[in-house]
């Protein structure tokens, strides 16, 4: 499907609004986060284990896991959104989808999404762990502060980027999960206060 034509043919309920198409510089910013992400967590293990050879292959492990991880995604959410294949994904990954899969039924883009979502959960959890386990052994100051760098990262700047600037800007936010949860918490908040 060419951008062309998501531009043409909205959905019969007109659901989506005309997608901005993306640049490469735009789509590496929305994945910046998730890369340094994947750096700082292996970078932890690579201190923690004190420049060691298990240090060196444990961050190897952790990087491998964090590429798998996005390839996950791409394989088995991308297909299933509107925008696949197609310069409208903020985060470039519909393009890389279509190189491997066909398109596949909107309707389960949601199922999907949250079936598949938490085979990357761990990547924020694992370098958490392993950081207070190494700083609680033996602190380190410089791992303190990549431990540090990593939780802002991960839990502050990644989902705030993420909200803002690409799941923000996505034009499907309205049948993701995690935009509409966000919307469901914003209404019972606002129902609570009256």
């Amino acid at each position: 499907m060419k951008n062309k034509d998501v531009l043409e043919n909205n959905t019969s309920c007109d659901k989506y609004r005309p997608p901005k198409e993306y640049t490469h510089i735009q789509e590496f910013i929305d994945n910046l986060p998730y890369i340094l992400m994947i750096v700082i967590g292996g970078t932890i293990n690579v201190i923690g284990f004190k420049l060691s050879v298990f240090g060196l292959i444990s961050a190897g492990v952790y990087i491998i896991y964090g590429i798998v991880g996005a390839l996950w995604i791409i394989l088995f959410v991308c297909p299933y959104c509107h925008f696949f294949n197609t310069r409208a994904c903020p985060c470039g990954y519909g393009q890389i989808a279509a190189k491997f899969r066909e398109k596949n039924s909107e309707n389960k883009f949601a199922e999907k999404f949250k079936i598949h979502i938490p085979v990357i959960v761990p990547l924020w959890i694992i370098p958490v762990i392993e950081g207070i386990i190494f700083l609680t052994i033996d602190f380190d100051r410089l791992l303190f502060i990549i431990m540090v760098a990593f939780i802002v990262n991960s839990f502050i700047i990644l989902p705030l980027l993420a909200r803002i600037y690409g799941c923000g800007h996505c034009p499907q936010k309205s049948d993701c999960p995690w935009m509409v949860k966000e919307k469901e918490t914003s209404q019972v908040a606002i129902l609570v206060k009256n």
